[in-house]
């Protein structure tokens, strides 16, 4: 099925700026993959190590190690955000896992926060793997939660085939509803520090009290702008530096 969606273009408003960013796939030997979410159980309860690759080279989100991302923060308290992908994986419910760290440092204090400027936040490391049909699941992060602990599931962090209107949970973690996404468009563009791309994967992931947050994810190069649609002040994230660039 074709689907025509309306062009997306990066807003020039600003938007509030969040890194948040098993599996039930079909066999190997299918010779025509399903796109989307078909024949995909999101989240998914246990995670089969058989099912997942070695490396993250989903072109919407390459984690490849040693991987930076560097994004600039504006609105709200200002500041900028570094993403790092670890040299080695991790195992998580016996899947050889990537590690992503993210940093956040902050040149003013937001709301609720101490009378301080030039803050950090303390390193986050989420923990992503990528099936072998191409899709990228979210198993996890550290100290928080793990798929197949405690209940916790792994969700869908990028398909390998999205399409305009899929939806799906980003993860299950008892006593939370947790992040859900749905993909808004296929022709996302932006003025980027990697010049004017076009042709985005744009994803909307909701939180349960109502933020919507808009991605633009360019391929060969991840997310490179994120905007807040609903429930948040006017901040932007934009990429600034990264060392891989995106495919022409």
């Amino acid at each position: 099925m074709t689907h025509h969606a309306p062009r997306v273009v990066r807003r020039a408003v600003a938007a509030v700026a969040v890194l948040a960013l098993g599996t039930g796939c079909g066999t190997a030997s299918d010779p025509s993959p399903p796109a989307g979410v078909d024949e995909l159980t999101v989240p998914t309860p246990s995670p089969d190590p058989a099912d997942y690759v070695d490396e993250v080279d989903n072109p919407w989100l390459p984690l490849s190690p040693g991987a930076r991302w560097a994004y600039e923060v504006t609105g709200g308290p200002g500041g900028g955000v570094v993403v790092t992908v670890a040299d080695a994986p991790v195992a998580i419910a016996g899947v050889s896992a990537t590690a992503v760290e993210t940093v956040a440092t902050f040149t003013a204090p937001g709301p609720g926060e101490v009378d301080v400027e030039g803050w950090t936040t303390t390193p986050t490391t989420d923990y992503y793997a990528q099936d072998i049909r191409g899709n990228v699941w979210w198993l996890g992060r550290e100290g928080e939660w793990e798929a197949g602990q405690d209940g916790a599931e792994a969700g869908i962090a990028m398909l390998a085939t999205p399409r305009v209107g899929d939806g799906y949970r980003q993860a299950l973690v008892p006593g939370s509803e947790g992040l859900t996404a749905a993909v808004a468009a296929l022709n996302g563009t932006a003025d980027t520090v990697l010049g004017e791309l076009e042709d985005m994967v744009v994803i909307d992931v909701s939180t349960p009290d109502g933020l919507v947050q808009r991605g633009f994810y360019a391929r060969g190069a991840g997310l490179v702008h994120r905007e807040t649609l609903t429930g948040a002040s006017d901040e932007t994230l934009d990429l600034s530096a990264t060392t891989i660039e995106a495919d022409s």
